[in-house]
């Protein structure tokens, strides 16, 4: 086109395309005409206008207009580049395209004009690898792309189609500039511009932004060369924006109309039930959600209501189980699917489907997050309802701009808080986004992890000077103030110059010719690029597939289907096979789950559990911050009437007005005075423990208050001498101050100056969690720590370990570009210390006040403060893989040696491992063998020198011509060394000039000096590939002084870094360097559990009772076999029934109650309540003496158990008539008593209370196994008599609080596990989910590796068809094992016994029907180990699982013997098998052969009988 000439915006169209636009719409938009105008002129140019301006019309037809009149390129090349942060949209804007093309062609047809016929081609990470080649060969005049796809393109062969590229359009650019993201296609945008020679012409589209000229100078570059001319015509675009609240009161959530449930204590259902009715009355909805989680949430409970409202019920039941994490949906029909949802973890397929049939009308509702945010075209959509406050007012805009997306068109959007605090915010960013005002784009400068990923793949394809590589770099805003020091230790990085010998397992990515300043890629670079570009982060997420897809070519072998969505990694942990859980709206049965995918089968209708994601919720800028502190200083100046009024006027209704007077009402009352942005409320108050609890009420955002919270630990810390635990979030600092006699914390703890604000940050940061997650982000995104394949996950806890190992070398040199790069990012793109530094100062100048308030209990924003604080502590308390956790649980192995002394090292470590570590190390193993020339390079820089003989042995094949190109290029020298001739790198040569006085070889320049002290450099080099050493061959090696190489070798030592130990027996003093031990050591592991046969499942049944001591004769004896059985059952919740009926009796051959009773009065045994089971029994925990037992963490249920709890908690040992309080009965505190038993609260110093509890209940139970006789006997009555007083028998003895743990928790968990250990010999994640251990398997998992590394316990595949994950005592391995051809016969267990494996870790056999449980009062009977008979509580009901009539002889007469022992008291058998028991079955007559009796009700059986 050419430039308007007079006030005609179309003047300038040739003539098919002017007409064609007249024909299809009444007249150009101000955006399209000012943008036409601007493109003319040839200038770069950003257009900001608000959704349904026409802003991507704008930029496109100028382009098509051009290209259609003019021929096509020889050769071939893609002219015209769209690029779209979203693929979604990417695909959205192809569509869009065909109307003008088709319309302009048919335009020109009819004027009898010939134009060219333009093609447009997509490239995204969707694109298949037959589009992409056909792509390259074929070039598209319109390219549409993503930004990773952009740097896909000029990193490979196909980046020649891109070199006539004369005008770039990037949509949506206010989502990229001030990203990393954004940095990294600038960079692109800058290869791009040198690529093709030229300056392409540049358009940006964005929606309304601030300040546009921040986003112009990211969209053009540094120093462009075109005017930039910047289109922002006034926005007359139309909101109807309203925020309701569907409760009268926020504080009394009652249960929904017509709905029967118990009062709800969360909005959600009300939420759900106005939203529903909102999508009813509409034709089509989008419901923006702010996480995936919340999105799956949404969409179930919307299909179940409609379900409900159609009559047709949802399934009942619920999912096979249910994780810690996740929630779970009901299934519903598909007719009642009236939402579906959209967000990144649902598969691109459903995501399209989702799209076009909201669409097409016929999908009234999508729940969607951020996936739908930017500017893709869903039709006609009548409104857009938001859940809870959006993240920022810029999203809200994006978000509800998604309704009347057509020009001139009003956006709906309706607002639903979800508390009371967040009603308040909503507010605030409700009316910002009518007045426009939305946050300012950040300002990012120098990530230099992005430039060095750009950078190995700029050199990867073709060479590039320094100084023009640098030239092009700076050209990129985000790099114009980049300096050469900077640049250059990226580029030192890079090349493999780095500032420790610890860094040289890094290979470097580049050469660095510093003769020629010339750089280029290594062979491999350009993949790695490839593999692992981009700049989001890696979550270790699994993908989630179809199974049983198209053969996979392997034999036959099927590969998996189509990819349904991805899953989080701790979801995944937390499943198991034959779960089922909901995703995109449908339910999956999982199938399978492999290292890297999760495969699954359709289950329609079913209930499942509905999937959560981890991931960083953005925190409120300060900016929204200070307005909501202005807007709530605002109101509280306001008389009543006027406050409704202004509220009103921001659009929230009755309910929400006055839900926010309400709160601002009561919080001033609680505090005399409101958090806002000229005053902060430092409230104290105790809880519950009678610690000190502060919440620093402040609206400033986690930016600003996170930082604040880490100064003020530190203060804390270095002032009081004390661990303060504070927490931030976006309304404020939760602090918790242990109770001391210091007087009351005050607002001074919280005081800092201004100007030490920035340095007290940094020093604390560099050691939080967050410093590791950003740390390994970088090193990613640096490409220091590659994915290894683009199709397969890399676990993140891999990623967590491969990256701690880095941050453990580079955390001791602050100058490493990385380092640099995760404390910029902490500092600046993270935290706002520029917010809080001025924060302070206004503190200091009181301009914003503090104001001090002591409250009796939380005030509400206090409560709301301390919701998320409860939740941050479970958050990370429940997090095994987190970075803390990690931290917790890893060992050093450089205390390997004081640990087991240094002599006993060598007995742990085998020679023939340590030779083969080594070899490996030196490369001198056949597949370690270096084969290219690049590989020789390495390994000379990571091991070198070497001599030429020794690079012989280290090479195939022979590399002396490799060594001739590599002396010739001066990338290596020859040197005589100790005598010797070697040859060692370039980089290399300063070194050995510092360290042994080696003269640099002409033409070499004059190297500098290494950064450390060279010799022990050396050291550590030769520790790093050598396996133990001595001094001695240090020494000799290098021609050093021995007793320079010993100090260098104490001096390592000393700081951790090297290990002194005997590590081969016959050897004197060495050392090793940590990890290698610690590599050496895992070897070891892998090679015992190498040796590991696995054993069928039924041989682990035989073996686990006779690890329990349990066989036809129990195996321990007296009162110390009694302490060993209840050591082996300690802290397993088992029912208070069978203890001393089958637990214990089955295991201690003259078991008595005395017994018991003896070891309860001398305190080696305790015993805990964990649970009623009815009114006469109960889960209980039976502990030894030096075990903390679980606490189930329950609250007195009643007003009196809260009271007696108090007067028990005052300590000691307290008789029940003691403990009556008040006008209640003796029978009332009797029941509260034992209800603060059952929550663990209080414990009995005997076991009689709980046998008169059993007795009471009406019914034979069965008796304990015997009586005591003789003396003990007569000593136990005596007991009784002096301890009974006047209580009954169920209150009898003395009764104490439970205290809190002694133990630490690492330590209180490391005996859980060994405990566990113990229990099952083979631990299996089974068997850890039946005990319901806290953190689940996960957890577990990361503490037995700890325990395994410790050499504690072994990991294997010991049983088959269990996993790999087992882990076994040393001892239980080689007794397992000889179990597989050993006879144990029939044996009787409680279901509920850990001896039993099935139902923990091995299944219960398939079977239908009836289902078989770990049930309170079940037994299983087991014949050689395999299931026969499960007989549910009271006998009643048998369940056999053989035809075998043999197995079910011996089953039946094991039976009789375990009701002759009394075990069951007398039996009535009514049903086998869910069937009549006078149905003919075999049992029935092995029954009847063994002593029941046929009665008109069943078969019976008592126990004197038996």
């Amino acid at each position: 086109m050419t430039v308007a000439t007079n006030s005609d915006p179309l003047a300038g169209f040739a003539t098919p395309t002017r007409n064609w636009f007249t024909r299809v719409f009444s007249a150009p938009t101000p955006a399209q005409a000012q943008a036409w105008e601007a493109i003319g002129k040839g200038h770069h140019t950003l257009v900001v206008a608000p959704t349904g301006s026409g802003k991507t019309l704008a930029a496109f037809l100028s382009a098509i207009d051009r290209l259609s009149g003019e021929p096509r390129p020889e050769p071939a090349t893609t002219r015209v580049l769209y690029v779209s942060p979203l693929k979604a949209l990417a695909v959205d804007v192809d569509r869009n395209l065909r109307a003008p093309l088709q319309g302009i062609a048919q335009s020109a047809d009819q004027l009898g004009i010939e134009i060219a016929d333009l093609r447009v081609g997509v490239r995204s990470g969707d694109t298949s690898a037959a589009e992409r080649r056909k792509l390259a060969r074929n070039p598209p005049d319109i390219l549409i792309t993503t930004p990773e796809s952009l740097h896909l393109i000029l990193t490979s062969a196909a980046r020649g189609t891109l070199r006539g590229v004369d005008t770039v359009i990037i949509d949506e650019v206010h989502a990229l500039a001030g990203t990393k993201r954004g940095a990294h296609l600038a960079l692109s945008l800058e290869r791009l511009a040198h690529l093709s020679g030229g300056d392409p012409q540049r358009i940006g589209l964005s929606a309304t932004v601030r300040p546009p000229e921040r986003v112009a100078g990211f969209l053009t570059g540094s120093a462009p060369r075109r005017p930039t001319e910047i289109v922002q015509p006034p926005s007359g675009k139309q909101w109807q924006l309203d925020v309701v609240v569907p409760v009268e009161d926020m504080t009394d959530l009652s249960a929904p109309p017509g709905e029967d449930a118990e009062p709800s204590r969360s909005i959600w259902p009300h939420i759900e039930r106005r939203v529903l009715d909102q999508v009813m009355a509409a034709r089509s909805t989008i419901v923006f959600t702010n996480s995936r989680r919340q999105a799956e949430r949404m969409t179930s409970r919307l299909n179940e209501l409609h379900s409900e409202e159609l009559g047709l019920g949802t399934e009942d039941g619920a999912p096979a189980e249910i994780a810690a994490q996740a929630g779970k949906s009901a299934g519903v029909q598909p007719a009642a699917v009236i939402a579906r949802s959209h967000h990144g973890s649902v598969s691109r397929e459903q995501r399209e489907q989702v799209e076009a049939a909201l669409k097409a009308g016929t999908l009234p509702c999508v729940v969607a997050t951020s996936s739908l945010e930017l500017g893709i075209d869903m039709g006609s959509v009548d409104q857009v309802i938001q859940a809870s406050s959006p993240p920022s007012v810029a999203s809200g805009l994006q978000r509800v701009g998604r309704a009347g997306h057509d020009v001139g068109a009003v956006s709906h959007g309706t607002f639903y808080p979800t508390n009371r605090g967040d009603l308040l915010e909503t507010a605030v960013v409700v009316q910002r986004m009518r007045e426009g005002r939305i946050e300012e784009v950040p300002r990012l400068e120098n990530p230099l992890d992005v430039l060095a990923q750009q950078i190995v793949a700029i050199t990867a394809m073709e060479p590039i000077g320094v100084d023009e590589l640098f030239a092009l770099v700076r050209a990129a805003t985000p790099y114009a103030r980049l300096s050469r020091a900077i640049f250059e230790a990226v580029l030192d990085m890079l090349a493999g110059r780095y500032p420790s010998e610890e860094f040289r397992e890094l290979r470097p990515r580049i050469t660095w010719d510093r003769q020629q300043n010339l750089l280029s890629g290594r062979p491999g670079s350009q993949r790695l690029a490839v593999i692992s570009g981009g700049t989001i982060p890696d979550r270790g997420l699994f993908g989630v597939f179809l199974v049983g897809g198209e053969d996979a070519g392997t034999g036959g072998r099927r590969g998996p289907g189509r990819r349904v969505g991805e899953l989080d990694e701790e979801m995944v942990y937390e499943s198991r096979v034959g779960d089922v859980f909901t995703l995109g709206t449908t339910s999956w049965r999982i199938e399978e789950i492999t290292h890297d995918q999760v495969q699954v089968s359709p289950a329609p209708g079913q209930p499942g559990k509905l999937p959560f994601w981890r991931g960083d919720n953005p925190g409120r800028p300060l900016e929204l911050g200070l307005a909501l502190g202005a807007f709530t200083r605002e109101l509280s100046s306001l008389a009543e009437p006027e406050s409704r009024e202004r509220l009103a006027d921001a659009g929230l209704d009755p309910n929400a007005i006055r839900g926010v007077l309400d709160y601002l009402a009561e919080q001033r009352a609680a505090t005399a005075g409101l958090p806002t942005d000229k005053q902060l409320i430092f409230e104290r108050f105790r809880d519950e423990l009678g610690d000190w609890r502060v919440c620093l009420h402040a609206p400033f955002g986690t930016a600003v208050l996170s930082p604040w919270a880490m100064i003020i630990e530190a203060r804390a810390r270095e002032r009081l001498g004390i661990e303060v635990n504070a927490h931030a979030s976006d309304d404020g600092i939760v602090l918790q101050i242990p109770d001391t006699d210091a007087p009351p914390p005050t607002a001074e703890l919280i005081m800092v100056e201004a100007d030490e604000v920035e340095e007290l940050v940094t020093s604390q940061v560099a050691d939080s969690a967050l410093f590791a997650a950003r740390f390994r982000e970088c090193a990613a995104r640096a490409l220091l720590l590659p994915r290894r394949s683009p199709s397969s996950r890399s676990p993140l806890w891999q990623q967590r370990m491969r990256a701690a190992q880095l941050l453990s070398v580079a955390s001791r040199h602050a100058d490493f570009p990385i380092m640099l790069e995760t404390m910029r990012e902490c500092l600046s793109d993270v935290f706002d210390l520029a917010g809080l530094t001025e924060i302070h100062r206004q503190l200091a100048g009181r301009s914003i006040s503090v104001t001090e308030v002591e409250t009796p209990q939380p005030s509400p924003y206090a409560r709301s403060l301390l919701f998320g604080y409860l939740g941050e502590f479970v958050y990370t308390g429940d997090l095994p893989l987190n970075e803390r956790r990690n931290a917790a649980l890893s060992l050093d192995l450089g205390l390997l040696a004081e640990l087991l002394g240094k002599d006993a090292v060598s007995e742990l470590l085998d020679p023939s491992v340590i030779e083969g570590v080594e070899a490996d190390l030196q490369s001198l193993s056949p597949e370690r063998h270096a084969t290219t020339v690049e590989q020789l390079f390495d390994l000379l820089r990571s091991a070198g020198p070497y001599s030429r003989e020794e690079l012989t042995a280290r090479t195939e094949p022979d590399p002396e011509p490799w060594l001739a190109e590599l002396l010739a290029s001066r990338r290596v020298a020859e040197l005589l060394i100790n005598g010797r001739r070697r040859l060692a790198v370039a980089e290399d040569l300063g070194l050995l000039r510092e360290a042994l006085g080696v003269p640099t070889p002409p033409g070499f320049g004059s190297p500098p000096p290494p950064a450390e002290d060279p010799v022990t450099a050396l050291v550590l080099r030769w520790a790093l590939t050598h396996g133990p050493f001595t001094a001695g061959q240090l020494a000799e090696r290098y021609g050093l002084g021995e007793a320079t190489v010993r100090h260098r070798l104490q001096t390592l030592t000393a700081s951790g870094t090297l290990v002194e130990a005997r590590f081969v027996d016959g050897a004197s003093e060495q050392w090793c360097h940590h990890r290698i031990l610690g590599l050496i050591r895992r070897r070891m592991l892998a090679k015992l559990r190498d040796g590991i046969e696995p054993v069928e499942p039924s041989t682990y049944a035989r073996f686990l009772p006779a690890w329990h001591n349990i066989g036809p004769e129990p195996g321990l004896y007296g009162v110390d076999g009694l302490l060993s059985a209840i050591e082996q059952l300690a802290g397993v919740a088992v029912p208070l029934s069978s203890v001393e009926t089958t637990l214990l009796p089955s295991r201690v051959r003259d078991y008595s109650p005395a017994m018991l009773d003896e070891l309860l009065a001398s305190g080696e045994v305790t015993w805990l309540g964990d649970g009623a089971i009815g009114e006469h029994d109960g889960w209980i925990r039976l502990g030894v003496s030096g075990l903390d037992l679980p606490r189930p963490h329950r609250d007195p249920p009643t007003p009196l158990a809260a009271e007696m709890l108090q007067r028990l908690q005052a300590g000691g040992g307290w008789f029940f008539e003691d403990l009556l309080v008040g006008d209640a009965g003796r029978s009332d505190h009797a029941t509260a008593l034992w209800q603060l038993v059952w929550a663990g609260l209080v414990r009995s110093d005997t076991f009689g209370p709980a046998r008169a509890l059993l007795s009471s209940a009406g019914s034979r139970r069965g008796k304990p196994a015997r009586t005591a006789s003789g003396r003990r006997a007569t000593l136990s009555a005596v007991r009784a008599a002096r301890v009974a007083r006047l209580s009954s028998p169920v209150t009898a003895g003395r009764w104490s609080a439970v205290g809190a743990p002694a133990a630490a928790p690492n330590a209180q968990f490391t005996a859980l596990l060994l405990a566990l250990l113990d229990r099952h010999a083979v631990l299996t994640r089974g068997a850890v989910q039946a005990e319901d251990t806290e953190g689940g398997f996960a957890a577990a998992y990361r503490g037995l590796s700890v325990l395994e590394e410790q050499g504690q316990c072994r990991r294997g595949y010991l049983i088959d068809g269990l996993g790999a994950a087992q882990f076994a005592l040393p001892g239980a391995v080689d007794r397992l094992r000889d179990h597989t051809d050993q006879q144990v016969g029939t044996q009787v267990l409680a279901a509920t016994d850990p001896a039993n494996p099935y139902g923990a870790a091995l299944g219960w056999p398939d079977r239908t029907g009836h289902r078989p449980g770990r049930k309170p009062g079940a037994l299983v009977v087991l014949d050689e180990g395999r299931l026969v008979l499960f007989v549910e509580r009271g006998g009643r009901s048998l369940l056999t699982f053989t035809d075998d009539r043999d197995s079910l002889q011996r089953a039946a007469g094991a039976l009789a013997a375990a009701i002759g022992r009394n075990w069951l008291g007398t039996v009535l058998v009514e049903r086998i098998d869910a069937a009549s028991v006078f149905d003919p079955h075999p049992l029935a007559e092995a029954l009847t052969g063994h002593g029941f009796r046929l009665t008109p009700q069943g078969l019976r059986l008592r126990p004197s009988e038996g």
